[in-house]
């Protein structure tokens, strides 16, 4: 029951803070624009592989499956105490390659992938005021289906667990049941204790399966190229949560060696404590990047080698055809590379979190023993 309660208030913190967050991440470069529109620069054998990457590991108010397949997003805007809400679609039409076609709505402007108020006699280089945009975009929904498929998935577990307590684990109970040991008993217990342990554990559980199932959709093929946890801003809000568990955590002995470290000379306190109290927010700050580069790191290979052979295939179709062999098997082998990252990254992450909850816990058994 703690961790259905656990989910659901996880989900509610992701969802009012990422509202505010991810308005300034979004700088998918899916645009140039006159006239209010945005689309890639079409040329013949003009292609840009920069452009393509950024395009699909950026955020954005729509999801492309491909081709000119598009799923518009709702956009919910707040200015000047008003709020509109409205499909994104409006913002855009495809055109006859496929690529959105930008325009102005209700005043509305979606410049990259920042939603503008510009009036209705604005011009097309006139940079609007900026908006509250609680929009949700690509990585938001993606964010959300991951948290309702947990809720459906670990409340039919704890259902089949509290009914049948006797009884051998099957399905999905039987699938999630080895890894719920071992974030329990590998993780929380060395960390921490295995009474403190049942505290912290329905979190790292959360922490872990949210950030495996993101990275693993992820990794499925033409099904909108999601990059949640290469999303700064829902990175950074893990990051948080982990930071304030481990300051409401921490007792008085973690306080103590922060601000007042004991059996050091007072001359090297001076210099020791501004560094332990930056190693309170550099420690978060590190799980967020950590997590944040790796996944993006492995996306943009991938895409990189995508675009170099549709490059070289422009230039000449045996070149297309050379590299473009060498491009997939190496793409491959990636891929299977990408889904061990999506798992290690989401342990990693946890252990961390589980080791900076074991050191704000702990008791001072080393100083009783020194006394």
């Amino acid at each position: 029951m703690n961790l259905n309660k656990l989910l659901l208030l996880t989900s509610l913190v992701f969802t009012n803070l990422l509202g505010f967050a991810q308005k300034n991440h979004a700088h998918a470069p899916v645009a140039v624009s006159p006239d209010s529109t945005a689309k890639y620069e079409h040329a013949e054998g003009d292609f840009k592989i920069g452009e393509m990457i950024m395009h699909h590991i950026s955020d954005a108010h729509q999801i492309h499956f491909g081709g000119s397949l598009y799923l518009p997003l709702p956009v919910i805007v707040l200015h000047d105490g008003h709020l509109d809400i409205f499909s994104s679609s409006n913002f855009y039409s495809v055109n006859e390659h496929g690529e959105l076609d930008f325009r102005d709505y209700k005043g509305y402007r979606n410049h990259h992938e920042m939603i503008e108020y510009v009036g209705e006699n604005a011009t097309h280089d006139t940079h609007g005021h900026t908006v509250l945009d609680f929009s949700i975009t690509k990585s938001v929904f993606g964010m959300l289906l991951i948290i309702a498929l947990m809720i459906i998935i670990f409340r039919s577990v704890a259902k089949k667990y509290s009914n049948n307590p006797n009884t051998a684990p099957s399905g999905f109970q039987n699938l999630l049941e080895p890894f719920i040991l071992f974030i329990r008993d590998d993780l929380a217990a060395p960390a921490m204790g295995p009474k403190k342990a049942e505290k912290y554990v329905p979190f790292l559980l959360t922490v872990f399966f949210f950030i495996w199932m993101c990275n693993l959709l992820g990794l499925v093929p033409f099904l909108g190229g999601f990059n949640i946890t290469g999303t700064l801003s829902i990175t950074l809000v893990l990051a948080v949560l982990v930071f304030l568990i481990t300051s409401i955590s921490g007792n008085k002995h973690y306080w103590g060696h922060i601000f007042w470290p004991p059996g050091v000379p007072v001359f090297v306190k001076v210099i020791l404590v501004p560094i332990e109290i930056m190693s309170i927010f550099i420690k978060p700050a590190v799980l967020m990047i950590r997590l944040t580069a790796n996944i993006t790191a492995g996306h943009i290979v991938i895409l990189a080698f995508v675009g170099l052979a549709l490059m070289f295939g422009q230039k000449s179709e045996l070149a297309g055809y050379s590299v473009g062999i060498g491009s997939v098997l190496f793409m491959i082998f990636m891929y299977f590379l990408e889904l061990l990252v999506a798992f290690l990254q989401a342990y990693v992450f946890t252990l961390l979190a589980a080791m900076y909850f074991g050191d704000a816990t702990q008791e001072h058994h080393a100083e009783h023993a020194h006394s």
